[in-house]
Parts: C-alpha cells; structure tokens; sequence
C-alpha cells in the first residue's frame, strides 16, 4: 500500500500533468483514475512517475495519458526540446529546415502537426511530408535532398497497433547516435511548458498556427515521393524482369501506392503482381494479422493463400512492414511447400549479389568496397569478403550505427553498397537507413537473376555455403519480471566465472575454449592492442560478445560467435548465436549446443526466474 507521502508525491504529478494537458480524452483518463486514487495508484503511477525517455530511435510506446506514453503532451515536450537542441546556442538561421513525416497509425498525423507547430514556433521552416501517410525512408532521403538540419518520422514501424513512435534523424540522413540522444533529452526536461503560441482557446490549434507561419511551412509529399521514386530508380538501376508472378504484402501499412509506382518501371506484366487486397489499405488496426511484423509466426499466411489461390505460377512473396522500412520475402519449394527467408539469409544473398553484379561481373575492383551490418547478423558477409576481397566491418546493433559508419566510410573516399541486420533491414545506397521498398526492388532483380540461372533462394544459398562455410543461428531471448537480475547476472556470474587470477575475461565456457572476447560495458576487447573496443561503450547497458572453439574440433575453420545483451526497451536478455563449420548439420548442433550452454553455465532460468524463448 502506498505511504501518504508517496500518495502526495503522485498528486503533484497529477496536478502537473493536468496543468498542462489541454486534450479532452487524455486529460479525462487522468482525471478519472485520480478521482480514486487508492484504487488507481498502481495505475497512475505507472503513467506519471517515469518520464518516457528519449534513446534509441527516439521515443516509442504505448499511445495513452501520462508522461511515460506517447500522446500530445509528451510529443510536444519531446519537439520542444528537440528543436531548442538543434538550434544550439546561436539560434535559427533563415536557410534551417527540418523534415516531418508520418505513416498511418492512429494519432500519427496529429503528432505530426504537433511537431510541425513546435518547429515553426521556433522559427525553423518544415518541410511536411504530408498531410498522406508516407514511407520511413523518404524522411532521410528528403533531409539529404533539401539539406534540412534534421527530421522526424512519427511511426512505431512493425509493433503492436496501440503503439506509437517518434524517430528523429539528424542532419546526415541518418538516426541519431550518442551523445545526441541523452543531450535531446536534457533539452526536453529543460523545455517542458508548452511553447507560447501554441495555445489558443484552449486547445493546441495546429491549424492556426499554420496558417499564421504559411511562409515557412512547405507541404513536400508530392515533390518527396516523386523524386525519391526518381532517385531509387536512378541509383538501383533495375532492368526488365522475367515472366514471373509475385504477390506483395503492405502488412496493412504503407508500402503498397510507392511499391506500385515503382514496380511498374520493371515488371513488364503488372498483372503478375498482386498486392493482398486485404491487406494493401492503409489500416491502423492491422485486422488480419495479430501482430503487424512481416518476421512474426503466420504474418505471411494470408499472402500464401492468394498466392495458392491464384495458382502455382505464383512463387514468390514479398513483403513490407507497415512503414515500409523492412522487407521479407517467402517462395514456393518444389513439393515442399513454402519458406520464408530469414534476414540473415537474405542478407547473404543480397552481399552475394551486389559484389558480382555491380562489380565482379562488370570487372570492376573491390579493394574499395566495404560491406556492413551488426554484430548480431551473420558473420558470413566477413567470409565471403575475405575470399573474394571486399572489406566487411559489423557495427552495434541498429541502423543508427550502421548508417552512420558507412557515411564515415563514404566520406574516407570507399564504396558501401550494401549493409543490413538480422531482423530484416536492409541498406542499400538510396538511404542511410534501412529500406524496405529499396530491398524489394533489388530482390525482384536478385531473384530474376536465380531463375535464369535455374535456381531457388535455397539452392543458392547451398551453393554459398559450399563456398564459404555453413553458418547457421540459434537466438532467442529471457524475460525477466525483475530488471535488477541482469546486470546481476553480467557482473556475478559471466564477467568472473572461469577467469584466471590477473585475466580479464573467462577462458572456457563449459566445454568450449574462449578465443575472443568483446565487453562493450566494461570497455574490453581482446583483439585490440591497447584492448580498448573500436565500437562505442555503453556502461549503462550490458554487451558482450564472444567467440568460442569446442575442445577437440578438428575443423580448423570451425568456431561459433555469440551476442548476449540487455534489450534496451523491453525486459529481455537476448541472445544471438552463430556456428561456422563444414557441414550444416555440424554448425546447426554446434549453435544449439551453446545455446544449452550458455543457459546451463551463465542463465540458469531456474534459479534467476527467467523464461527463455529460443526461436
């Protein structure tokens, strides 16, 4: 039960949150529960106390009242601070623009012009990319194209349809990095009484506001979706394709009008691609899918019907996220039924691809060429360099790294044609982003160029494997109702057992000798020289990442790499494996084996409380 000095404290987060508040549903949800307040301090408190924080791709939660929530209040203080940070000390300058986008989700449009409101208020001009919902990636192409000093998406891309997001890139194009991040925050918590201005008779009148700074805001769809349509065509190139027959999936986003007007450029039949009718409106709910990520169990199903309805010539699958940022693909096995790709192996077949048909097959040099994706994703991008030899570097896990170390990279004078990650993003050089239109207009070539030369993704992918090495993943993930029990685990546990008196890391795990070892908390990596990592440390997050051999392996090339790391939104610790080794089934035992390792020797869910989850 709550003390009465914790009852007081939770009303002057009431009474705060009610000041400012100007919504009528938000400000009565929180008016209704603190009518009760015995009844409701549990709910309450998990409103009001916690502000939400912004980090990794900005802000994302559930939308409802509170200060730990995504609703007008919170996106106003989150713009605020936003705009004071880009504006820094000297202020605005005439020629400073910021780019605001928004897919479909409800609300979104609404946060949209609220931010828009924030900005013009501030001074800057906004280029609205909008009022229609657009896709994720035009936000960074049109930063890049107009030289904006930044931009926000108002998405929550592939979660739960009670979620919304707020995605900010920086001047770059690309997501913002540390210290950007904690410093938007700061600003935020110095910025949260709303901006003079906004308020006209009691409600936050964006319209108003628009009409009053109509010189300074620019309604850019039109213009964004034409040119980034343009550029994407220009940049990848795409050629005729075969007589094959496709059906997409939107997933109930937004990819299906920029799909469509791209794909007609190059599927010379329009009739052999079919979007699922029901699934190719724009729909907040997302009523045919229990949850809206093309990766999840039976996303795919309603597309394998119409696929199976329309017939057998209908082999393929692909498919957005609702913001159009990601793409997968499935295909028809012959007497097999179908598979679906994961983002590791389209991952492969993409390096795959782009190395021969941009450059090898055009005898072009690769000694310039640097591909990338995270250390959570297939290593074997690493192998296929090092034999064909282009240059392969990971990064920390999401597209805020990756896109900003292949502008570090381009800016060095080399070549980044392609980066992505696991959990299917994909980056080619349209965007510093992951893009999922981009990825569907380059897999239509790639498989066009497997049907010619009598192949499947799967035989391709055996035929890769031949070459390079079988690589196969084990992940999955632990849920813990208590956050305190993972740096517990990290610090008593995995950072001391088996470390020889004077080392720095444990030696074997179980029956595998360790080889490498990466502590991106700590700051340690053993392959360094002054084994300082090269990769960011976060001591306020746990990483590690390790590569181990098994006592007695006679494949000299055999070894299996693992990422184990707090997730930074959810309360998991998640966990990625990869063996390498001859044969597949070796490299399959060996991935699980270390995954029962790891759980044996460092989990322990039994005596931790944790549920696991291997997928």
């Amino acid at each position: 039960m709550a003390s009465v000095e914790q009852k007081e404290q939770l009303g002057r987060r009431v009474a705060e949150w009610l000041a400012i508040d100007v919504n009528a549903d938000t400000r009565g949800q929180i008016e209704q529960l603190a009518a009760d307040m015995d009844t409701n301090y549990g709910r309450l408190d998990e409103l009001l106390t916690n502000r939400i924080v912004f980090g990794t791709a900005g802000l994302r939660a559930r939308m409802e009242a509170g200060f730990s929530r995504m609703n007008d209040v919170t996106v106003l203080q989150a713009s605020q601070g936003l705009a004071e940070y880009i504006r820094g000390d000297d202020g605005v300058s005439a020629a400073a623009a910021v780019v605001v986008g928004h897919d479909h989700r409800h609300h979104s449009r609404r946060f949209a012009e609220l931010t828009i409101a924030v900005f013009l208020l501030k001074g800057f001009t906004v280029h609205y990319i909008g009022p229609d919902e657009c896709a994720t990636p035009m936000v960074p192409f049109a930063v890049d194209r107009l030289g904006a000093v930044g931009g926000v998406m108002v998405t929550a891309s592939h979660n739960p349809k009670d979620d919304n997001g707020y995605k900010v890139y920086w001047a770059n194009g690309c997501q913002i990095i540390p210290p950007h991040d904690s410093n938007i925050q700061a600003k935020i918590l110095q910025n949260l009484e709303p901006v003079a201005g906004l308020n006209y008779g009691g409600r936050w009148d964006t319209a108003r506001i628009f009409e009053t700074h109509a010189d300074r805001l620019v309604y850019s769809y039109d213009k964004i979706v034409a040119e980034y349509c343009t550029h994407l065509l220009d940049v990848l190139k795409p050629e005729p394709i075969s007589d094959f027959k496709i059906v997409y999936t939107a997933m109930h986003g937004v990819g299906h009008k920029f799909v469509s007007e791209l794909v007609h450029h190059f599927v010379p039949a329009m009739e052999n691609f079919v979007s699922v009718k029901e699934q190719c409106t724009p729909d907040p709910d997302f009523p045919t899918v229990s949850f809206p990520n093309p990766e999840e169990k039976n996303a795919l199903d309603m597309s394998i019907s119409t696929a199976d309805t329309l017939g057998s010539g209908y082999n393929l699958i692909v498919a957005n996220d609702p913001d159009a940022d990601r793409f997968t693909a499935a295909f028809r096995q012959k007497n097999n039924g179908w598979k679906q790709l994961s983002g590791n192996e389209i991952g492969i077949l993409f390096a795959d691809y782009v190395i021969h048909s941009q450059f090898l097959d055009k005898s072009l040099g690769v000694g310039n060429v640097y591909m990338l994706n995270s250390t959570v994703s297939s290593q074997m991008i690493g192998s296929i360099a090092s034999k064909l030899g282009f240059h392969f570097e990971d990064t920390l896990t999401g597209f805020k790294w990756i896109g900003n170390k292949a502008i570090d990279l381009e800016r060095e004078g080399h070549v980044v044609p392609f980066a992505y990650e696991e959990a299917i993003g994909f980056m080619f050089p349209t965007v510093h982003d992951k893009d999922g239109i981009s990825a569907l207009v380059v897999f239509l070539q790639l498989y066009n160029r497997l049907l010619k030369q009598g192949l499947d993704p799967s035989q391709k992918l055996e035929q890769l494997y031949s070459l390079y090495g079988n690589f196969k993943q084990c992940n999955g993930y632990y849920i813990t109702s208590d956050l305190a029990t993972l740096p517990s685990i990290f610090n008593t546990i995995i950072r001391t057992k088996n470390v020889p008196q004077g080392g720095a890391y444990p030696v074997k795990i179980g029956t595998y000798t360790v080889t490498y070892w990466r502590d991106l908390t700590v700051g340690y990596d053993s392959s360094t020289a002054d084994h300082k990592p090269q990769l960011y440390i976060d001591p306020t997050s746990q990483m590690i990442t390790c590569t181990v051999v098994p006592d007695g392996a006679a494949d000299h090339e055999e070894f299996v790499r693992f990422t184990a790391r707090g997730s930074g939104t959810e309360p998991k610790l998640k966990v990625y494996i990869e063996a390498r080794s001859s044969t597949a089934a070796r490299a399959e035992h060996l991935a699980s084996n270390v995954w029962d390792t790891l759980r044996d020797e460092w989990f322990q869910p039994q005596i931790h409380g944790l549920v696991e989850r291997k997928v």
